[in-house]
């Protein structure tokens, strides 16, 4: 069978040319993905492979994407024009410090912040844009509170493609803002909420032959999958027990779902890891879904400062359900406290993330808390964004500032304010002496 573009819904199943732009299935509405059913490889062979592109020059291999693109076959190196800026290769690190917070033996972050604009997107974003140049889009739009904004303009710039961001007016992160309008990207405010706006991009898209850039479009979620294989040949393909991910628009959850069901159907893998999704108390419709597994309801006010996951209609929801069911997984939520104290517990590792990212670690605290992850438990927690994303929290947090959306004042538990001092040697030295 072909590379096609396919219907999640199976009841409908219906199927599509990949040089279709089509993010939903015409004819039932549900999401698509991206398939090839003729995909088979050589597990060891394979793996040897993507080890040993690290030591080309090319720079399809050295992306931490494009090296594993025999898992993307949509894109021909050699035939299409790959927008690269050298993406993945992000590290694994051991942070005791914050297992020991979270009540783990041991914790490794898979931290996504190291990419080219600071944040996970770019995996997904580099597909997404080389994809575009081959269907000939001239312009490119997302909507964003602040990462995909960032990631899309940059690589936008680099393909020599118009990028055009929608936002919701007020409430962001200038970090990430900054970022966008650094690259060159046409910045609209929209009066409206992430969903809201959404919605009326995919009209405008249509009409105005934009190519969209969310994680709707199927090409980006196949970048997005790059990031467990990278994390697998990094623990040369030892299984973890469970991995961690904040959740959003929950399309790296569907991305991770995807790659370790493909892995596992190749035979690189003999079953799948059990994934953890945690989201913020005031955007957490995904939570509330799995827990009573009604109707799945959108939060129509979603609230959080942790601005990357404040989704209160997340697209891939489907997805990310059939994700976290095949491996077992459990989907929690936490507070607004519990995410700045656990940022600020990643920050003393001498790591630091943006907010969204620390959820990974309070809802990490909460399970182990319940039993429902063991302490001894092989932990991967993704750490989405990198901690300049949002320095205004930071600052605010260390200094007894930090508010909750409903202007609720934060403890500053691991607070670490600066201090004013004289201009006096002996003053000095013994406020450095009481506090080292």
């Amino acid at each position: 069978m072909p590379s096609v573009l396919a219907c999640i819904n199976t009841l409908c199943a219906s199927s599509f040319s990949i040089d279709e732009v089509i993010y939903t299935c015409p004819r039932c509405g549900a999401l698509v993905e991206y398939r090839d059913e003729g995909l088979s490889l050589d597990p060891h062979q394979s793996a040897k492979l993507w080890r040993a592109r690290r030591m080309s020059n090319l720079p399809v291999d050295q992306s931490g994407v494009w090296r594993f693109r025999e898992l993307l076959a949509f894109a021909n190196p050699e035939t299409d024009r790959i927008v690269t800026l050298r993406e993945g290769n992000t590290p694994l690190l051991d942070a005791p410090r914050a297992a020991a917070y979270a009540g783990l033996d041991s914790l490794t972050f898979k931290h996504q912040g190291f990419n080219p604009t600071g944040s996970f997107k770019d995996n997904g974003m580099t597909a997404g844009s080389t994809v575009g140049l081959r269907l000939g889009m001239k312009r490119v739009a997302c909507v964003s509170t602040g990462n995909t904004s960032a990631s899309m303009a940059a690589y936008a710039a680099a393909a020599g493609m118009t990028p055009i961001i929608f936002l919701p007016h007020g409430n962001i992160s200038y970090g990430k803002l900054a970022q966008a309008l650094e690259y060159g990207a046409l910045t609209l405010q929209v009066e409206a909420n992430f969903d809201q706006i959404l919605a009326l991009v995919r009209v405008l898209a249509d009409e105005l032959g934009i190519y969209l850039l969310n994680s709707v479009n199927p090409f980006r979620i196949e970048g997005q999958k790059t990031i467990m294989v990278e994390m697998m040949d990094q623990l040369d393909w030892r299984l973890p027990d469970w991995v961690v991910v904040p959740g959003g628009n929950l399309g790296n959850i569907s991305a991770f779902g995807k790659a370790f069901r493909e892995l596992k159907a190749m035979g690189f893998v003999e079953r799948l890891p059990r994934f953890a999704v945690v989201q913020a108390e005031g955007s957490a419709p995904f939570s509330d879904y799995f827990r009573d597994r009604g109707e799945f309801q959108p939060v129509t006010s979603p609230e959080t400062l942790a601005t990357a996951i404040r989704i209160g209609d997340p697209v891939s929801w489907p997805k990310a359900i059939d994700a976290v069911d095949s491996s077992s997984g459990v989907v929690c939520k936490v507070s607004e406290q519990e995410i700045a104290d656990a940022k600020a517990v990643v920050g003393q590792c001498g790591i630091g993330c943006e907010p969204a990212s620390a959820a990974t670690l309070a809802g990490l605290k909460q399970l182990v808390a319940s039993g429902q992850v063991d302490k001894s438990a092989a932990v991967v927690a993704v750490l989405t964004g990198n901690v300049l994303k949002d320095p205004d929290y930071i600052f605010k947090y260390h200094t007894g500032q930090l508010k909750t959306p409903a202007g609720a004042l934060l403890n500053s538990t691991f607070g670490n304010a600066p201090v004013v001092v004289p201009n006096e040697p002996g003053r000095i030295a013994d406020i450095i002496n009481q506090r080292t």
